[in-house]
C-alpha cells in the first residue's frame, strides 16, 4: 500500500487532497490521509468578517469530512510535533504516520519582528480561535467602556489600532469601522468616541495595488472615520498601549497584522528554507531535499523563472500548487512525466467592510481596476468557485446564507435587499405586476378622457334596459377590473359577467349613496360623479406608478385594497378582484424595502421624523 500524507487542511492542503482522491479513485493499492489538528477548514479571508460580527461563526468553517465524503481520503485529528524525512515518518502526539509522498501544507502563523511585547499584549487574526477571542474583546471594550466614568480610561478603552496596513489590516479596520454604528447603538455610545486607527511602517497602505485604487482606499478610510498612520515605526505594545514612533497610543485592543512566518513546524524541520520559515523548493513544487515530499501553498518558496521575488502567499497560489502537485505525485506513481510551476496570478481584491471594496482583476500584462459594488462582486464570484470545488453547492448556499440573505443592519455589497429576515424580496414580482396591472388600466381610461372629457363611462346610467347593460358590462370586463368599471352595470347585466355575490344590504346601501351623489333628478350626473371619476382614474395611475417604484408602498398597497373593497360593494366585482385585495393584503407589509424606493427614503424619513419634538416628547417613532 503507497501512502500518500497530506499534512494541513488548510486552502492548499484540501485542494491537494481533492485533486489526488479524484485522480486515483481507481487505485485500490493508494492510501490518502489528511492530517490536520483541526477537525475543520477555516476561510482565512474571512476571519474579519467573524472578529466584527459581519457573519456568524460556523460561516467560516467547513467540516473536514464532510468535504471528503464519499472521496479516497482518510481524515486523521492529530497534531504532528516533527517528521523524519529520511524514515519517512511523522510523529505526532497521537501516534505516528509512515508516508512515500508527504505534501506539507501547515500554513502560517503570525510574525512579530521581535518587537517588545507585540505577542504578549496584542490580538493576532490568524486561526478561527483568534477571531472568535477578537469579537468577544470589541464587544467586551464597549460593554465596559459604558460603564467607566474615567474619561482617560474609557478612551483606552473604546480606541482600537490594527497595526499593519496590508489586506488583513486594512480588512479588519474597515470591517470595525462599519461595525461602530451598530455597537454604539446597542451601547449607547456616541460614534465620535470611538478612534479607529490603522498603522504601518510602510509608506502607505496595500503598497502592492496600483496607486489609484490605495487613493481610493485610503479616501474610503477617511471617509468612515479610519485614522491612517504610515511610514511609522512600531517599536512596542504594552496592555494599554502601542507606541508608533515618537507617539504612544492608549489602547486596550491593538490587533496585530503586520505579517506571517511559517507555522511552528515548518520553522524546526531539517529542510533548506528561506523568507520566513518557507520551504525552499524546486519547479517542481518539491523540497529541494527531498523528492518525495511537497509543498503547498503558504510554504512554499520559489521564484519563478523571469520574476524577482517568491510566489505570493495567497489563496490563488494554494489553488494553483494543489493541482500541479497532485499532477505530479500522480506522474510519479505512474511513471509519467512533471510538470513545473509557472503560476499565473489573476490580481487582488480587498473588501473595506461588507459594502466597498478595491480590486485589480485581469492578467500580468492587463489589469483592470474596479471598486465598490463590482470589486465586491467579483469578490464573492470568487469565493464562490473556491467553494464550488471543496464543498460544492452545500457550502455555496451557506456562504449566500450569510453574505446576503441573513445579513444585518445592510452590512453587504447588495444592501439588505436581499435580507431574508423578512419575507419581501418574495413579494417584488407580485408588487410589480398589480403596479403594472392598476398603471395599464388607468392609462388607458385616461387616454379616454383626454378625448372626450364628457365621457362617463365608470358610472352607470341611471336607469337602463337589460340589453344595453349587458353589452356595456362585456365592454367592461374586456377593459378592466376595478370598481368604476365594475359599477357601469345593472343588475340586467347579470347574466355577461360572473360577479362575486354581494349581500342585499350592501347592494341598497351602495345604490342608495349613487342616487344621492351622482344622479340628477333628469337622469343625468352630478358634478359630483365627474369628480369621482377623475379622481379614480387618477387614483389608479398613481396606485400603478408608486408599486412599481416601490414608493410608499404600504399606502399604495392600502388604496388598493380599499379600490377592491369598492369594487366587490359595487355588485359587479370578477372573480379576477381577489388578485387585487388579497394581493394588495400582502403588500402593505413593506415589499418596497426590496428593489425598492422605499429602501433608500424610509431611513432617511425615519431620521427627519424621529427630530420632530412632539415625536421626540411622546416616542412616537421605532428603531
Amino acid at each position: 500500500m503507497k501512502e500518500i500524507v497530506v499534512l494541513g487542511g488548510g486552502y492548499g492542503g484540501v485542494l491537494t487532497a481533492k485533486k489526488l482522491a479524484k485522480r486515483l479513485k481507481k487505485d485500490k493499492d493508494i492510501r490518502i490521509t489528511l492530517i490536520d489538528r483541526k477537525p475543520f477548514h477555516t476561510m482565512m479571508t474571512e476571519l474579519h468578517e467573524v472578529a466584527a460580527c459581519r457573519v456568524e461563526e460556523e460561516a467560516i468553517k467547513m467540516d473536514l469530512k464532510q468535504i471528503f465524503a464519499g472521496l479516497k481520503v482518510d481524515v486523521v485529528l492529530d497534531e504532528i510535533e516533527n517528521i523524519d524525512f529520511n524514515g519517512q515518518k511523522l510523529h505526532g502526539r497521537k501516534k505516528s504516520y509512515n508516508y512515500d509522498h508527504l505534501v506539507i501544507g501547515t500554513g502560517c502563523k503570525p510574525s512579530f519582528f521581535g518587537i517588545e511585547g507585540a505577542e504578549e499584549n496584542s490580538f493576532s487574526l490568524w486561526s478561527f480561535e483568534d477571531a472568535v477571542k477578537l469579537k468577544q474583546q470589541i464587544r467586551q471594550m464597549f460593554m465596559d467602556g459604558t460603564k467607566i466614568s474615567d474619561p482617560e480610561l474609557r478612551k483606552q478603552m473604546l480606541t482600537f489600532v490594527v497595526v499593519g496596513a496590508g489586506f488583513t489590516g486594512v480588512e479588519m479596520v474597515g470591517e470595525l469601522a462599519e461595525y461602530r454604528e451598530e455597537l454604539c447603538h446597542e451601547f449607547h455610545v456616541d460614534e465620535s468616541e470611538v478612534r479607529l486607527v490603522v498603522a504601518d511602517m510602510a509608506p502607505k497602505i496595500l503598497p502592492i495595488l496600483p496607486q489609484k485604487l490605495i487613493d481610493k482606499a485610503d479616501k474610503y478610510l477617511r471617509k468612515m472615520k479610519v485614522e491612517i498612520i504610515t511610514g511609522a515605526k512600531i517599536s512596542g505594545v504594552t496592555p494599554n498601549s502601542v507606541v508608533l514612533g515618537d507617539n504612544e497610543i492608549k489602547s486596550s485592543t491593538v490587533i496585530w497584522t503586520a505579517g506571517v512566518e511559517g507555522s511552528d513546524l515548518v520553522g524546526n524541520l531539517d529542510v533548506q528554507q528561506q523568507g520566513r520559515k518557507r520551504i525552499l523548493t524546486n519547479d517542481k513544487l518539491q523540497s529541494v531535499d527531498h523528492k518525495n515530499v511537497y509543498v503547498v501553498g503558504d510554504n512554499i518558496f520559489y521564484i519563478p523563472e523571469g520574476e524577482e521575488r517568491p510566489v505570493p502567499q495567497m489563496v490563488e497560489n494554494a489553488e494553483h500548487s494543489a493541482g500541479l502537485i497532485a499532477h505530479n505525485i500522480v506522474a510519479d506513481l505512474k511513471n509519467g512525466t512533471h510538470k513545473s510551476y509557472k503560476p499565473t496570478f489573476h490580481g487582488t481584491m480587498v473588501c473595506i467592510g461588507g459594502r466597498y471594496g478595491v480590486a485589480a482583476i485581469g492578467t500580468p500584462k492587463k489589469m483592470f481596476h474596479f471598486t465598490g459594488f463590482m470589486a465586491m462582486f467579483f469578490k464573492h464570484m470568487i469565493n464562490i468557485v473556491y467553494f464550488l470545488q471543496v464543498l460544492g453547492f452545500h457550502k455555496i448556499w451557506s456562504y449566500m446564507m450569510h453574505e446576503f440573505f441573513h445579513v444585518k443592519n445592510r452590512r453587504s455589497f447588495v444592501g439588505g435587499h436581499f435580507a431574508k429576515r423578512s419575507p419581501n424580496f418574495w413579494l417584488v414580482p407580485l408588487r410589480i405586476y398589480i403596479g403594472f396591472m392598476w398603471l395599464s388600466q388607468g392609462w388607458e381610461k385616461a387616454s379616454k378622457l383626454l378625448k372626450d372629457p364628457s365621457q362617463m363611462f365608470l358610472i352607470p346610467p341611471k336607469a337602463m334596459d337589460g340589453v344595453t347593460a349587458a353589452s356595456q358590462a362585456v365592454d367592461a370586463v374586456h377593459t378592466t377590473v376595478d370598481a368604476q368599471t365594475a359599477a357601469s352595470a345593472v343588475e340586467g347585466a347579470s347574466t355577461a359577467i360572473k360577479a362575486i355575490p354581494v349581500p342585499d344590504f350592501v347592494k341598497g346601501i351602495v345604490d342608495w349613496s349613487m342616487d344621492l351623489m351622482f344622479y340628477t333628478n333628469d337622469g343625468g350626473y352630478t358634478a359630483m360623479a365627474y369628480i369621482f371619476q377623475g379622481c379614480m382614474v387618477a387614483a389608479e395611475v398613481i396606485f400603478g406608478i408608486m408599486l412599481i417604484l416601490g414608493l410608499f408602498t404600504a399606502i399604495a398597497s392600502i388604496g388598493t385594497v380599499a379600490m377592491g373593497v369598492m369594487i366587490y360593494t359595487s355588485g359587479m366585482a370578477p372573480y379576477e378582484m381577489f388578485w387585487y385585495f388579497f394581493g394588495g393584503i400582502a403588500l402593505i407589509g413593506g415589499s418596497g424595502s426590496t428593489f425598492g424606493l422605499d429602501y433608500y427614503l424610509y431611513p432617511r424619513l425615519k431620521r427627519i421624523w424621529k427630530k420632530i419634538p412632539f415625536v421626540k416628547r411622546w416616542y412616537l417613532y421605532t428603531d
